[in-house]
């Protein structure tokens, strides 16, 4: 297909640039879009900006459409306005709120190029998916089970791209044999809300620490349930084993530490912190939800088990703690599944052609 006389204006619409998962995958897309084809823009409801030098050491232009911390109707009012004054070729909003309101507004406004995005295993019903997908021309979604979901409610599987996250396999890759761990660290890095149940993961590390004594449980991450999964810890029978840290920019120094990486979910798409740390060469025990049974293969890269299943994620991760020679023949074969299959590159690729595909079939003048 010949290029246009100008890239796309592409407008990915955020929540915010503060730490999480969308948040990165929408940094390394926009970061390795074609730029003869496409230039990027972000636009943010609410002001978290932890991403936002990257974003501007990238060349991405940042705008914030209201000063404050969540999204109300100053937000909205402005949304609504630089739609208007300011319309994008094609919009990509990210995350619950962005979707609801960007598609409203564009269809609204005329604007019919519009890729609507569901990235979690809480996504379709927090995005009304069964009233909106409609106002969209296409949904990209990062796992199998939301696409089969989608289609069930009537979506044309032709407008409806599966792309698995993608991960910098250069950035996140395996320490030398020096930096290895010597303690018992399970590392969760994952963001303190109802989806990633730190509830049920806590209670599994008792089973944990009743048969690996000097295991070690480390918590990463803030969300809204930030007090809630502190206490929580701070009350549990085994705190002195438990320890609680913030969102970091660079989580490499947390994966380098850790033995084991879980997460207790019992909604997902396709978890960032899966990637990263298989990555990085580190098994995983989790749940078996959304996209990860795709990317963790039992008995090969990681072990998995049901949601809300204290014991049985607690065992996995009590046999993964015992068995160095396991955890290193998992953090292998781990690391090869991602470099193979989900790597940045593909991921960037296949966006890219959904965006061509999308402006060609939205009419847009080349």
């Amino acid at each position: 297909m010949p290029h246009p006389a100008r890239p796309a204006r592409v407008v990915m619409l955020l929540q915010d640039l503060a730490f999480g998962g969308t948040q990165r995958q929408a940094l390394e897309l926009a970061k390795r879009l074609d730029r003869a084809r496409f230039a990027p823009e972000f636009w943010m409801l609410a002001n978290g900006c932890d991403f936002a030098r990257e974003a501007e050491a990238a060349g991405i232009p940042l705008t914030w459409l209201a000063p404050s911390p969540t999204v109300g109707a100053r937000s909205l009012a402005a949304l609504w306005r630089r739609l208007r004054e300011n319309r994008p070729d094609l919009l990509v909003p990210l995350t619950a709120v962005p979707n609801i309101w960007g598609r409203v507004f564009a269809r609204a406004q005329g604007l019919p190029a519009v890729i609507a995005t569901c990235r979690g295993g809480g996504a379709i019903r927090r995005q009304h998916e069964r009233l909106l997908m409609g106002l969209a021309a296409h949904h990209v979604v990062n796992a199998g089970p939301l696409r089969e979901i989608l289609v069930r409610m009537g979506r044309s599987e032709a407008r409806v791209t599966c792309i698995a996250n993608g991960v910098d396999t250069d950035y996140f890759r395996p320490p030398p044999a020096e930096l290895r761990p010597v303690r018992e660290v399970v590392l969760c890095p994952a963001r303190l809300c109802e989806d990633k149940d730190h509830e049920t993961l806590l209670r599994a590390f008792e089973t944990t620490v009743a048969r690996r004594p000097r295991a070690e449980l480390w918590l990463v991450g803030d969300g809204p349930l930030r007090t809630r999964v502190r206490t929580l810890a701070a009350r549990s029978p085994v705190r002195g084993c438990i320890r609680t840290y913030p969102a970091a920019a660079d989580p490499r120094p947390f994966y380098q530490q850790a033995s084991v990486v879980t997460l207790a979910s019992v909604r997902e798409g396709l978890p960032n912190v899966i990637l990263e740390a298989m990555a990085m060469g580190l098994p995983v025990a989790a749940t078996a939800v959304g996209g990860i049974p795709d990317v963790v293969e039992p008995g090969r890269t990681g072990l998995l088990c049901p949601p809300r299943n204290p014991e049985a994620l607690g065992e996995n991760l009590a046999t993964l703690l015992a068995d160095a020679r396991m955890r290193l023949e998992f953090g292998e074969n781990a690391r090869k599944r991602v470099v193979d299959r989900f790597s940045m590159e593909t991921m960037v690729r296949c966006h890219e052609t959904v965006f061509e595909k999308v402006l060609s079939d939205t009419g847009r003048q080349r």
